[in-house]
């Protein structure tokens, strides 16, 4: 928590944090932070070389697939007029985090569509191994913080389905396979993981949602719990209110506040 709390403290020099989350078996935290265009990227960059001095992902343990201590730092756009002041507020996140001795990788619009599963297969071993050239910062990657990658993209929704006991690993790695983009039930824009997390004992479908105006959390749901009945829903970050139409009272869902909420009004 203290690393978390010193990281957090780097990104609030620049911009407003307001919401952040963690989980010790996906050994990951997500920040969902606010600033100005010109601003938000110094913020991006303090908190990716507090992460360097803090992380070693050498000696790292965790489901969650990564490549970097920072890991993923998009620039979110809510609307598609900010979509140009997104993208470049990210290319200056993308310079600075590089200046500051992190080698960054580009991703979705700003990569012709090359993706994040792309670059963190294998870790950071298999990005190295590749070969791939980043985009910003040094050519090899940092010793102990990887590298970052970094895009401009509307909201990601993180969404994981608790399947309800008795539920084994591959139960969920078998129904991950049929919902994911690709699969022979496959949902688009959705990616999807079956884990299990040890210490809370829970057998879990962690899914990525690309774009919620064509799939919500209540589609993902839905087809999840045609193979497998589903205890409850959590939300990984702020998501945009749509993202949760339709959503059955039924189920419970765990969340933090929408985006809507946690901007206000003019935001």
């Amino acid at each position: 928590m203290a690393v978390l709390d010193a990281v957090g403290a780097a990104f609030a020099l620049h911009a407003d944090v307001l919401d952040r989350s963690a989980d010790v078996d996906h050994h990951r935290a997500v920040f969902f932070l606010a600033g100005e265009p010109g601003r938000l990227h110094r913020a991006l960059a303090a908190g990716a070389a507090e992460a360097a001095a803090r992380i070693d992902l050498r000696a790292h343990d965790g489901l969650h697939p990564r490549v970097g201590a920072l890991d993923v730092a998009p620039v979110v756009f809510t609307d598609e007029d900010q979509r140009g002041a997104a993208i470049a507020e990210a290319l200056l996140a993308a310079d600075a985090i590089g200046a500051a001795g992190i080698p960054v990788f580009l991703y979705g619009e700003l990569a012709g569509g090359r993706t994040r599963a792309e670059l963190r297969s294998g870790g950071p071993a298999g990005l190295s191994a590749r070969g791939t050239p980043p985009d910003y910062g040094p050519a090899q990657l940092h010793p102990g913080a990887g590298a970052t990658l970094v895009a401009a993209r509307a909201p990601l929704i993180a969404f994981n389905l608790e399947l309800a006991p008795p539920a084994t690993l591959a139960d969920a790695q078998r129904v991950a396979a049929l919902i994911r983009a690709g699969g022979s039930e496959g949902l688009p824009g959705v990616r999807a993981l079956g884990l299990r997390l040890d210490r809370r004992d829970v057998i879990q479908v962690s899914t990525n949602i690309e774009d919620h105006r064509a799939v919500t959390a209540a589609v993902v749901l839905a087809a999840v719990a045609r193979h497998h009945p589903v205890a409850r829903g959590e939300l990984v970050a702020p998501a945009p209110e749509a993202a949760l139409a339709g959503w059955p009272a039924a189920v419970e869902l765990r969340m933090p506040a929408t985006i809507e909420a946690l901007l206000g009004p003019g935001r």
